[in-house]
């Protein structure tokens, strides 16, 4: 790993500032800061804000400084780099758009769940996280797996896709953040739909909890593929998803979290598929398949 600063030429704060990167790793990368005397408030998503007067500090404890222009090359081929269009003030923006085109007649829902969504202690069960599970079922339902006669189910995948994690404390007992997030749907979607889609939709929140679908669940499938897109992309993506998923879980002792993680991953590979659509499958079985086994690797390594 190393550690990368560009020059001081950032405005904030009557200063100037440098920004300082990892070229592998979010954990080590807080770990120099922490070193350094870094506050975590400089933190920004995937970079640490150092002021000026620290920039030649930070070379001579061994950062090697480039130009601003290369560090972001840097930052993007590592699989670090939060785009723009990713952090929370821009992802807010089209989520709330997204809302409006899915129920329009319930704005203040969307916001409720637009806040519930961005609670502070979340990090991998972010707004982010909501963006891509709906841009996910957006995919897959271009690619044929909501046509037919399941082409009606898309309103209610979406709106599953917006409850599945708006209950998100991460501290009780598995699945009790699916039932509670479940229980929500069903009290605010019930003054809107009718009754059936709206146990449609928690039917399907609760179904997150396992990601097991019954065969023929058109609705089910989508809805947890989506889910588990995550686990199929580029490595260094992926490993970013995996440390984002250990700070949700940073009130669990090291040893307790390798274990129940990599029990988690144990029971996923068991399984013979990890995708239940044909275009999940073909867009991310093996890349999953590939980055579960290298992190298992890591836990028990």
């Amino acid at each position: 790993m190393t550690i990368y600063i560009d020059p001081p030429a950032w405005p904030a704060h009557g200063t100037l500032f440098s920004h300082l990167i990892s070229d592998v790793s979010l954990d080590e990368l807080h770990a120099a800061a922490e070193r350094a005397g870094i506050s975590a408030r400089a933190f920004d998503r995937d970079h640490y804000d150092v002021p000026a007067h620290r920039h030649d500090e930070f070379v001579a404890g061994g950062a090697v400084p480039v130009p601003g222009s290369q560090l972001v090359r840097i930052l993007a081929h590592s699989g670090l780099r939060v785009r723009s269009i990713e952090r929370p003030e821009k992802v807010r923006g089209r989520l709330a758009l997204a809302w409006d085109r899915l129920l329009p007649a319930a704005p203040e829902l969307g916001e409720e769940l637009l806040e519930r969504w961005a609670e502070p202690h979340r990090h991998y069960h972010s707004p982010t996280h909501l963006a891509s599970v709906l841009a996910a079922v957006a995919r897959l339902e271009r690619a044929g797996e909501l046509a037919g006669p399941a082409g009606d189910a898309a309103r209610t995948v979406r709106l599953a896709s917006w409850f599945h994690d708006a209950v998100y404390a991460g501290a009780g007992a598995a699945g009790d953040d699916e039932e509670a997030s479940a229980v929500l749907a069903e009290e605010r979607l019930a003054p809107l739909l009718e009754a059936a889609e709206v146990a449609e939709v928690a039917r399907l929140v609760r179904l997150t909890a396992s990601h097991d679908p019954d065969d023929g669940d058109v609705a089910g499938a989508v809805l947890v593929d989506a889910d588990l897109e995550v686990l199929g992309r580029a490595p260094t993506a992926y490993t970013r998803y995996a440390e984002q998923v250990r700070r949700d879980f940073s009130h669990v002792p090291d040893d307790a979290f390798r274990r129940g993680r990599a029990a988690v991953l144990r029971r996923l590979l068991d399984r013979p598929r990890l995708y239940r659509t044909t275009s999940g499958r073909e867009l991310w079985e093996d890349a999953a398949r590939r980055n579960l086994r290298e992190e298992l690797c890591r836990l028990e390594g």
